[in-house]
């Protein structure tokens, strides 16, 4: 079985982002969207930036940023990968590209939204999340199966994964990589080394 990646998303400083280097993670993300409790000025990302390992992969998160305004954040912190989690269309697709695009799951859209990234040549992977809060959607992974299955583009798996639960998640869907936030956190946008730790042990297991 392929080994899954990991990404730690939503990386606020230093410690956490060597934490989850120490953990064996692949990436950690920085979220750009200042709606997010997440939320990293460029700045203060670069310099987490220069901290890291070298192998360790860096993704900017943006949602409906302007082109323009996607490119000076870039600028000042040249992250390794971008990913989009609005609903930007094709022309912001293309002039961001390439790049990771986000999709929510929801029964009645998520085939064709699948199908039109997938087709889209400025997308390198493809991420699920979860169904948006207060939906009240119920969602499991193997609604997803028949999706994925049709994929030609690597996919991300987020959206409630935590230690506990994320080896259920590899075995039914075999994500290339999974994304968690708040499934290590502490408290809203505060991080913990432990369930970090945790967390990639878990994807580990999985994989073995």
């Amino acid at each position: 079985m392929a080994r899954t990646r990991i990404k730690i998303c939503g990386v606020r400083d230093s410690d956490t982002a060597l934490a989850a280097a120490d953990a064996g993670a692949d990436a950690v993300g920085f979220v750009f969207i200042r709606s997010s409790p997440r939320c990293i000025s460029p700045d203060e990302a670069a310099n987490i930036l220069l901290d890291l390992p070298t192998f360790v992969t860096t993704v900017g998160v943006f949602m409906n940023h302007a082109p323009e305004t996607f490119m000076d954040i870039e600028e000042e912190c040249p992250t390794s990968h971008s990913q989009l989690h609005g609903n930007e269309d094709e022309h912001v697709v293309r002039a961001c590209g390439p790049v990771i695009k986000a999709v929510r799951y929801s029964a009645e859209t998520i085939a064709g939204e699948l199908a039109r990234w997938d087709e889209c040549e400025d997308v390198e992977a493809i991420l699920i999340d979860g169904p948006a809060p207060g939906e009240g959607v119920a969602f499991t992974w193997s609604d997803l199966v028949p999706h994925t299955q049709r994929l030609s583009k690597p996919f991300i798996l987020a959206g409630g994964l935590n230690h506990e639960n994320v080896g259920e998640a590899i075995r039914v869907l075999g994500p290339w990589a999974v994304d968690v936030s708040s499934g290590v956190e502490k408290a809203k946008g505060v991080k913990d080394a432990d369930l970090i730790e945790a967390f990639c042990d878990a994807v580990r297991k999985a994989d073995a």
